[in-house]
């Protein structure tokens, strides 16, 4: 979600007017500064963590546990990525409702990230479907919440017990166009793949305008100096049409 711009046209953060905290919803006087991942990363004293961490790790066996119990039973699915900053009245948003409905055609419930622009275009697509559609939050510093499409929904603390169920729960990846929370959930797939903690994987990217410059840069750079192999441009694909989305994205499933 896009922030108000303050002066000068920089982006100003502004007070959220609720605060998910993993299960918990704060409001008004209730919400707190900060976020979980932020006290954990800290480094407040050399003895604090003595005192605090071991007590964290009890929280994040607990989110890894809802995680798995609210998804076990899911059955095929496919995880959509895309811009909480897309416009509801754009082309993007279109394309993202349309393969939403087609995933669920197909016989695949849709897991995103449960926020709005593209991701909220996915699950409605999937729930105009009639198919399941999952969204996974995160609690954040500003405002983000479940779009009103999800129906199974999960909120998290912590961004790397939420990448974990994205993975453990899809079959593969479409990613449509995003900012740097869609190519986090990107670069960690093709690294999982490239180094095979996953097989049969298929990551599909949607709009070749969008993402030609990274697969430029891929390729000219990073492939061509020796930081990865040519192979490795086989770990995605790039697709301006949904139903060669789909088909790249669920061929290999077995579904």
């Amino acid at each position: 979600m896009a922030s108000p711009q303050g002066p000068g046209g920089k982006e100003r953060e502004r007070a959220p007017r609720e605060q998910y905290q993993g299960p918990v919803l704060r409001r008004r006087g209730q919400i707190q500064e900060g976020t979980t991942d932020q006290r954990l990363l800290d480094q407040p004293g050399p003895s604090d963590f003595i005192h605090k961490d071991p007590w964290r790790v009890m929280r994040i066996q607990a989110e890894f546990v809802e995680g798995f119990g609210a998804l076990a039973e899911l059955g095929p699915a496919v995880s959509v990525f895309g811009s909480a900053r897309t416009p509801v009245d754009s082309p993007e948003y279109d394309a993202g409702v349309r393969i939403g409905r087609a995933l669920v055609e197909a016989g695949f419930a849709v897991i995103t990230g449960g926020g709005p622009g593209g991701m909220e275009a996915a699950n409605k697509g999937a729930l105009d479907a009639g198919g399941t559609s999952v969204g996974l939050g995160i609690e954040l510093p500003f405002e983000q919440g479940l779009n009103e499409y999800v129906d199974i929904g999960v909120n998290f603390r912590y961004f790397f017990v939420r990448k974990t169920m994205f993975v453990k729960y899809a079959r593969g990846f479409v990613v449509l166009p995003g900012g740097f929370g869609t190519l986090d959930e990107l670069f960690e797939a093709l690294t999982l793949v490239q180094t095979r903690k996953v097989t049969r994987f298929p990551i599909v990217l949607f709009g070749s305008r969008y993402w030609g410059g990274l697969v430029d840069w891929v390729r000219d750079a990073v492939v061509a100096e020796g930081k990865a192999a040519a192979h490795d441009l086989e770990l995605f694909h790039v697709t301006d049409d949904i139903d060669e989305a789909v088909a790249l994205v669920t061929k290999e499933t077995g579904a």
